[in-house]
């Protein structure tokens, strides 16, 4: 495998961190920005919000530019983005900061696997791909939790010029390993997105992705406070239980991805939204206790995420039968939704805090990802039906 692909590696690794680790550090901002949980809960849906504009827009509009020009313009977007994080002097500069690193992001996932595919040759593609995004799953494992400690030890804005280092690194190993002739796809035409939006049963799967995705972060955008005030931990054990969290995911991510290629992303995924919506709904009675929170937390994890492999799967598998030409913007599509499940997930977990309590987020999240199984179930109807019709 080629050394350029150690960068976009790095790059997915930085990308990754910057996102989640906000996670952990709500109360931190919070008390030093002096503002309110739900507040410094809108710096993730923002951030969300970004990158499910940033993805499918400025990819379109980017289209026709140089592959490693936009990549390059990409990193320095980010690291100028964190960099401003480190720096800002008010919420509303932090809030700047967040939706400027959160475009960078978009663009870089939608970009990064056509460069990372066009770095190898045809057979090693796929390898290719899974490489680049093992420094988003080492983000959720290492770099979250490891971010979450210094923003605890250091200040939060310790946090943010370290994530900056890293992208300053990675952006300099882009720019010497990265080749400046990259074979670049002729840009989508303008009317394939539209006809992805106006195919009812991808437009299905796409409020399944951001239902079902939203209903996590309800709760997980607030997890910081509910572990420190509800479980009584100390703030400095927040990015050890983080790590538990991550290395939960990295595990249901691999485990819902065979799920889904043994039963069907249908099946799939109705066994992981049920199960997701009955650990938030435990979640609700054991976050008193420490060791019920931490085991929850820890079960939490792996189907939160355990869901991605089989969405993405479904959305291709619909794409390639309803929208042929399309299959890439589709998928692409479907990233937006996952972002846009999190900025709603983590809005409405904000008016919760704001007009209930902390720990009505759980089960009100377990309501939304019940709602993403009837989705699931009608789908899968649909699904049977056609099926009888070809037969």
């Amino acid at each position: 495998m080629p050394l350029a692909l150690l960068a976009l590696t790095l790059s997915a690794f930085a990308i990754g961190t910057t996102e989640f680790v906000i996670v952990g550090l709500v109360p931190t901002i919070a008390a030093d920005l002096g503002v309110s949980l739900p507040s410094a809960g809108l710096l993730v849906s923002l951030y969300a919000l970004g990158v499910a504009i940033g993805a499918p827009v400025l990819t379109a509009l980017t289209g026709r530019w140089n592959r490693k020009s936009v990549l390059l313009t990409l990193m320095a977007l980010f690291v100028l983005g964190n960099l401003l994080a480190w720096q800002a002097p008010s919420y509303e500069t932090l809030i700047c900061a967040r939706i400027l690193t959160g475009l960078a992001h978009g663009v870089f996932f939608s970009i990064g696997s056509t460069i990372a595919t066009s770095l190898v040759p045809k057979e090693k593609e796929a390898s290719a791909i899974a490489i680049m995004f093992t420094g988003l799953t080492v983000a959720l494992v290492t770099g979250v939790p490891l971010g979450t400690w210094i923003g605890q030890e250091f200040g939060w804005r310790a946090t943010f010029l370290i994530v900056s280092i890293l992208g300053l690194v990675a952006l300099i190993g882009s720019a010497v390993l990265v080749p400046a002739n990259l074979k670049q796809a002729a840009p989508a035409a303008l009317s394939e997105p539209l006809k992805v939006l106006t195919q009812p049963r991808l437009l299905l799967v796409y409020a399944m992705t951001a239902v079902g995705y939203g209903g996590t972060f309800v709760a997980f955008t607030y997890l910081a406070p509910i572990l420190e005030q509800v479980s009584g931990f100390a703030a400095s054990s927040i990015g050890l239980i983080m790590l538990v969290y991550g290395v939960s995911v990295a595990i249901g991510n691999i485990w819902g991805g065979k799920l889904a290629d043994k039963m069907g992303p249908v099946k799939a995924l109705h066994i992981i939204f049920s199960a997701l919506a009955l650990v938030l709904l435990v979640f609700t009675f054991t976050a008193d206790s420490q060791i019920g929170a931490v085991l929850t937390v820890l079960v939490w994890g792996a189907f939160a995420f355990g869901n991605v492999p089989g969405l993405q799967v479904y959305v291709v598998q619909l794409a390639e039968k309803y929208t042929p030409n399309a299959v890439d913007v589709a998928s692409g599509l479907n990233i937006a939704a996952f972002n846009l499940g999190i900025a709603i997930g983590s809005i409405v977990g904000g008016v919760i805090v704001e007009d209930m309590t902390l720990m009505d987020t759980p089960w009100v999240g377990a309501l939304i990802v019940v709602f993403a199984i009837v989705l699931t179930r009608i789908s899968g109807v649909l699904d049977a039906r056609e099926q009888t019709k070809l037969a």
